[in-house]
């Protein structure tokens, strides 16, 4: 039994699922994995499937009956994890904008570094985003920038969509009350994880744009983050 479970969250990957979860598994520490599908048409659930006769007890899939936002699959995956036993559960996604070689790294920064909370960070230092036009660094990057001032949370990447949390904060923040389901879910994590003083490290990444696949970024996750920060900060204050 590994302590350690990586939450991949999918819609239409079927470019890429087969790929990201042999590299995790190619990787020295023994990860699990489990993808968490949101009824992908493409058939993204069945190449999991048949990877898993060949990682029978570390490769696990949760199917979903809708497409239902990456809030509510992660919710679901950290409930998943907690009911397993899991220690450490890591947020991944299946596009290889983030690199399976950094997951050992967020899994140090709260196994032995004693993090609660380690953020794979695309902005502690410096910009380190591969791939993307530069509209959209400079939307993420201040987006970033303008959650922190909105927030005061003492993280640089606020949106990061890697990042590795102990078991008790899952069990301290009350899933069930996250309310945001896009990139302002992600923030809504950090908000509360720092607001219930549990210690968060970035780390330091390089994130490198999907090659494969359609993008899932829309302009109301955009809206969703930039105009619920406040009314989180509000209801923090209260």
């Amino acid at each position: 039994m590994s302590d350690v479970l990586v939450i991949i969250p999918t819609y239409n990957e079927k470019e890429n699922i087969e790929l990201i979860i042999n590299a995790v598994f190619d990787q020295e520490k023994d990860f699990h994995v489990l993808v968490v599908d949101d009824n992908s048409p493409d058939g993204t659930a069945q190449i999991v499937k048949s990877l898993m006769q060949q990682y029978p007890n570390s490769l696990f899939i949760e199917e979903r009956s809708g497409k239902n936002g990456l809030g509510t699959a992660y919710i679901h995956g950290f409930k998943w994890a907690l009911a397993k036993g899991y220690k450490y559960i890591i947020e991944m996604d299946a596009d290889f904008s983030h690199n399976p070689k950094d997951l050992i790294r967020l899994y140090n920064a709260c196994s032995i570094d004693g993090a609660d909370v380690s953020v794979g960070s695309r902005y502690s230092q410096g910009v380190n985003v591969v791939n993307w036009p530069m509209k959209r660094v400079l939307l993420s990057y201040f987006a970033s920038k303008y959650v922190r001032f909105i927030t005061g949370i003492p993280v640089h990447d606020t949106t990061a969509g890697f990042v590795c949390y102990k078991k008790k904060v899952l069990e301290t923040i009350q899933l069930d009350k996250i309310r945001f389901v896009g990139y302002a879910f992600q923030i809504e994590m950090k908000f509360k994880s720092w607001k219930h003083k549990f210690t968060i490290k970035e780390v330091s990444v390089v994130f490198t744009d999907r090659t494969k696949g359609e993008s899932k970024m829309s302009g109301g996750i955009v809206y969703e983050a930039l105009f619920g920060v406040i009314k989180m900060r509000l209801k923090g204050l209260r």
